[in-house]
C-alpha cells in the first residue's frame, strides 16, 4: 500500500545547478528533497516534503522557457503541493527578453494570483540586495564580472529595471527598512503595493536574518520567485525544523573525477587550485574539437590509468578574453554546445571506468552530464559549501547509483574540487 503524503512544496528550477541549490537550502531548514531531471512522465515515488524539478531553461527562447515551466508546475500540482517556488540563480543573469519575467508571469496566470515577491539575494554566498540593487561580495554585480558572462551578461544591478524590462507587470520594491522591521511590516507593504497595482516586487535582503523575517511574510504566497536564499525561511512554515536526518545519503564508493565547464571568476580559481596541487587535468580545446579531433577518446584513454590514484579534471573552463576568441571564431552558440557535447560524453565515459563521485561544474554543463547519464531524480544530500550539496543519483550508466554534485560556475571556495571528495566521506552514511 502506497503512503506516500503529498509534498508541501513544489520549485521549478531554470537550470540544474540552481535546481541542486535550492533543494540544499531546503534541506538544510529540514525538509526532505527530491530534485528531478526534467518533468517526469509519472506520479513521485518517494516520500518527501518537497520536490525540486530542474530544467534547462534560463537560457532557451522565453516561448520554451514557459512551456517547460507551466509543465512542471502542472505536475507539481498534480502531486499536492500548496505553495511553488521559481527558483533562478543569485546573479539574476537574464536578458531584456527573459526568462525570469516572462515564466514569473506565466506562472502568475496560470495560478491566478496577482502578486509575488523576487529577489535572488543568498547573503551566504555574498548575494545581497539593496535598495534593489543586487551585489555580489562588495560590488555592484555589474562589476563583478558577470558582465562578460558568455551567454546572459549584466550590465545593470538595479533589479527593479532589470525585472521591468522583461516584464508587462508594474514591478515595485520592499526595502531593507521594511524587511528589518519584520513579518507585519513586511506583510503591510505588500498590501500597500498591491493596492498601487504593483505586481511583483524586489525584496532587499543583506543578511540570513533578513531572509528569516521574510520567511513567515510568504506563508500564504500561493508563488515565490527567488534565488535559493529566500528557502531557509520557508520550511518553518510548513512546522519543520533542521535536521541532519533530511540530508543522509547512502555510504560513497569508486572512483572520483570533476569535469568542468563554467567560466565563471571563482570556478577558474578552483581549477587552478587544482592544478596547484598537482593533480592530473587535462584542458579541452574547442578548435580541436571543431576540427573533428577524437577529443573523448583521447581523454578517457589518458585518464583510465590514473583515476585508481585519486581524482582527475577535465575541463574547458578559460579566461574570459579566450572565450571571446573561441566564440568568435566558431560562434557563440555553436562554441558553446560543442563543449557541452563534449564534456557531456567524457562525464559518461569516466562513469563507465567506475566513476561513482563526480564533481560537475557549470549550469549548462551539468545539464548536458545528468542528460547524458540518463539520471532522472537525486536524493539531495549534505552541503559542501553553501548552495552546493552532494546528491545521490540512479543512473543506467552507474551499477548501484553514483554520488554527484553539480556546481553553480559562481559558487565555492577556491579549494572547492579538492575539498568535495573529503567532504563525501565524512559525511555519508556508513
Amino acid at each position: 500500500m502506497n503512503t506516500r503524503t503529498a509534498i508541501q512544496l513544489g520549485a521549478i528550477a531554470d537550470d540544474f545547478t540552481g535546481a541542486s541549490d535550492l533543494a540544499n537550502n531546503l534541506v538544510r531548514a529540514g525538509m526532505r528533497v527530491v530534485q528531478t531531471i526534467g518533468v517526469p512522465t509519472g506520479p513521485l515515488d518517494a516520500d518527501v516534503d518537497a520536490v525540486v524539478v530542474a530544467l534547462k531553461s534560463r537560457t532557451v527562447a522565453p516561448d520554451e522557457a514557459i512551456k517547460g515551466s507551466l509543465a512542471a508546475l502542472a505536475w507539481l500540482q498534480a502531486q499536492g503541493a500548496t505553495q511553488f517556488y521559481f527558483k533562478y540563480c543569485s546573479t539574476f543573469d537574464s536578458t531584456p527578453q527573459g526568462n525570469i519575467g516572462p515564466v514569473t508571469e506565466a506562472l502568475m496566470d496560470a495560478l491566478g494570483v496577482d502578486f509575488t515577491i523576487a529577489t535572488p539575494a543568498f547573503p551566504d554566498n555574498k548575494r545581497t540586495v539593496f535598495k534593489g540593487y543586487l551585489f555580489a561580495g562588495d560590488v555592484l554585480l555589474n562589476e563583478s564580472g558577470m558582465q562578460n558572462h558568455p551567454l546572459t551578461p549584466m550590465v545593470d544591478a538595479n533589479l527593479v529595471r532589470v525585472m521591468q524590462a522583461q516584464t508587462r507587470r508594474v514591478v515595485g520594491l520592499i526595502d531593507y527598512a521594511v524587511v528589518a522591521r519584520g513579518e507585519a511590516a513586511i506583510r503591510e507593504r505588500i498590501s500597500q503595493l498591491r493596492a498601487e497595482g504593483v505586481g511583483v516586487a524586489i525584496v532587499d535582503a543583506i543578511s540570513n536574518e533578513d531572509l528569516h523575517r521574510l520567511g513567515p511574510a510568504l506563508k500564504d504566497m500561493p508563488l515565490v520567485t527567488a534565488g535559493s536564499g529566500v528557502a531557509i525561511g520557508l520550511p518553518a512554515n510548513f512546522g519543520l525544523a533542521p535536521s541532519s536526518q533530511a540530508g543522509k545519503l547512502p555510504a560513497a564508493a569508486g572512483l572520483q573525477a570533476v569535469v568542468s565547464g563554467s567560466c565563471s571568476l571563482a570556478t577558474l580559481r578552483q581549477v587552478g587550485h587544482f592544478l596547484a596541487t598537482g593533480r592530473p587535468a587535462f584542458a579541452i580545446d574547442p578548435l580541436r574539437l571543431a576540427a573533428g579531433e577524437d577529443v573523448l577518446a583521447e581523454v578517457l584513454a589518458w585518464a583510465a590509468p590514473l583515476l585508481a590514484d585519486g581524482p582527475v579534471l577535465v575541463y574547458s573552463t578559460a579566461e574570459a578574453q579566450a572565450v571571446k576568441s573561441v566564440q568568435g571564431q566558431l560562434g557563440v552558440e555553436d562554441a558553446g554546445q560543442l563543449v557541452e557535447r563534449c564534456l557531456a560524453s567524457i562525464a559518461r565515459g569516466l562513469v563507465a571506468l567506475g566513476v561513482r563521485q563526480l564533481v560537475v561544474a557549470g549550469g549548462e554543463t551539468s545539464g548536458a552530464c545528468v542528460q547524458a547519464l540518463g539520471i532522472t531524480q537525486m536524493q539531495i544530500g549534505p552541503q559542501i559549501d553553501p548552495g552546493v550539496p552532494w546528491c545521490h543519483a540512479v543512473s543506467a550508466a552507474a551499477q548501484g547509483g553514483l554520488h554527484l554534485t553539480l556546481k553553480s560556475g559562481n559558487f565555492g571556495t577556491d579549494d572547492f574540487f579538492s575539498k568535495a571528495f573529503t567532504a563525501l566521506g565524512e559525511s555519508a552514511l556508513p
